[in-house]
């Protein structure tokens, strides 16, 4: 640590002389200055640590000095003590106390008393300063960790703890975690871009830690010459890899308490991702595992269907689709159960089975969901579900279609595109079910069967999203698995809808 800097302020160079001998063998650096003007014109920018002021000057008073000093918002923290052969009597020193001094000596003075006084003033300084700091850093402390907390992906998590690293103590800094999948990221920077890095593998136990790394070991950033590593390792479990901060030593304070708080809250953030990643990737390997996994090939048809989990939640939802050829003519069904649970994907596959036994006893479209219907009234009173269910013929493209309140599949034929209406109530309610709708569609012309998260958004009605599908699917592409990708792409469902999303498209060659 480089020596103190102190300030001496007196008129008289006899006086000084002392004063600066006395703190230069100390061990202080010393500037000196005449007058009250002289001092505050060299103060700014002079890393002044400390400033011993004589009392009695010829352009201005030591209290008026100190005062000024005081309330400068530049270098108003800086300690002074006044010195005075004059000014010597109890409402001297109380004034120049009540005035921003913070100590008065009275001459003769002994040199182990200013010395002694010198480095009590600038310890309570310097510890004022830390604790000044620390209490700055614990407030950037807590809103990076609230910023970390609200990310959702691993990526976004790491960006926003370098962010706050760097908010917090400066300089280059590197945040680095594994993915769910055993790949290493690393974020770097400011501001921090996030890129695949990792780190020579070190036994960390479980718990936390601060070490001193060497550059070269994070070579993933520059770091200033001279400068060392402090990094915090943070390990929540023995199976699970730790997570690394690292920034600048020169950075920290005894027993970096602000580094580890930060690494123990990037470690159990980084925890709470991964745990919803992993979750999320077995609803969805569940969720599809429910679903039809291969398309019928039918002649004079051609089909394309997806299905995107919901990109905010990790639970099964109720979203489904069906497609088989059944009596010469091609099954078509989409539905959604209301939830998102186990339950509510238990359900969907005995809706989606029920659909099809009941179509292979052939019976029409709105047949099988009156005993579709009947048989969750009885089985499962407490759930409802919407459905559209159609049937094609692939020689005539006679298609009969009954609806239960689900929302109105898209017909597009020569240019053309209008919403169909098959009508009825939602299955789980007991109520009259319209005749089926019937007609004939032509060749080239395409159906679009879907769930609600295609176009239902929580902040805008759905007929804007209704609307959005019209034009979106006002060109329909050459090959439907590409008009798919584009409908969830354009719609914004492509993995980050409020929803699950269920998509068939047909089209008559």
């Amino acid at each position: 640590m480089s020596p103190a800097t102190v300030l001496v302020v007196d008129d008289s160079a006899t006086k000084r002389y002392l004063l600066v001998s006395w703190l230069s063998r100390a061990g202080f650096t010393v500037r000196q200055a005449e007058t009250g003007t002289e001092a505050l014109r060299v103060l700014p920018g002079s890393g002044i640590d400390l400033v011993v002021l004589d009392v009695k000057l010829p352009d201005m008073s030591g209290f008026d000095v100190c005062e000024r000093i005081k309330s400068d918002p530049a270098y108003g923290v800086l300690p002074v003590i006044h010195v005075s052969a004059h000014a010597v009597d109890v409402s001297d020193r109380t004034q120049g106390l009540n005035r921003g001094a913070d100590a008065y000596l009275v001459e003769p003075i002994e040199p182990d008393e200013l010395i002694a006084t010198c480095q009590s003033v600038l310890r309570y300084y310097s510890a004022r300063r830390r604790a000044e700091q620390l209490a700055a850093r614990m407030v950037r402390l807590a809103e990076a960790t609230l910023a970390i907390n609200l990310a959702s992906t691993l990526p976004a998590l790491l960006e926003a703890a370098a962010a706050g690293a760097y908010d917090i103590f400066g300089g280059p800094v590197v945040v680095l975690a594994e993915t769910v999948d055993g790949d290493s990221l690393a974020a770097v920077g400011s501001p921090p871009v996030v890129r695949p890095w990792s780190l020579a593998e070190r036994n960390v136990a479980v718990g936390s830690l601060v070490r001193t790394d060497q550059p070269a070991d994070w070579d993933v950033v520059e770091w200033p010459e001279g400068e060392s590593v402090a990094v915090a390792a943070a390990r929540l479990r023995i199976d699970r890899p730790a997570v690394y901060v690292a920034v600048p030593m020169s950075s920290q304070t005894p027993g970096f308490p602000v580094l580890r708080q930060l690494s123990q809250a990037v470690a159990a953030a980084v925890e709470a991702q991964r745990s919803y990643d992993e979750e999320h990737r077995i609803a969805v390997t569940l969720q599809r595992s429910l679903l039809q996994s291969r398309l019928p090939g039918v002649a004079g048809v051609e089909m394309a269907v997806r299905y995107m989990p919901a990109g905010s939640q990790t639970e099964v939802g109720g979203d489904f689709y069906e497609v088989a050829m059944i009596g010469g003519r091609l099954l078509v069904a989409i539905g959604d159960v209301a939830g998102h649970s186990l339950h509510a994907a238990t359900v969907m596959a005995e809706v989606r089975h029920a659909v099809r036994a009941y179509a292979v006893e052939g019976h029409p479209p709105g047949a099988v969901l009156d005993l579709v219907n009947r048989f969750m009234r009885t089985v499962l009173p407490a759930d409802s579900a919407t459905v559209c269910l159609l049937t094609l013929d692939p020689a005539t493209g006679e298609v009969r279609m009954a609806g239960a309140g689900h929302l109105p599949p898209l017909l597009h034929t020569a240019g053309e595109v209008t919403y169909l209406q098959p009508g009825g109530t939602l299955l789980g309610i007991n109520a009259p079910r319209p005749d089926d709708l019937t007609f004939v569609l032509p060749p080239g012309g395409t159906l679009v069967l879907y769930t609600d998260g295609l176009v239902e958004r929580r902040d805008e009605d759905i007929d804007v999203g209704l609307a959005a599908l019209r034009r979106v699917a006002g060109d329909v592409d050459p090959d439907l698995e590409d008009f798919c990708d584009r409908l969830l792409l354009q719609l914004g469902a492509a993995g980050q809808a409020d929803d699950d999303v269920a998509v068939v498209a047909l089209r008559r060659g």
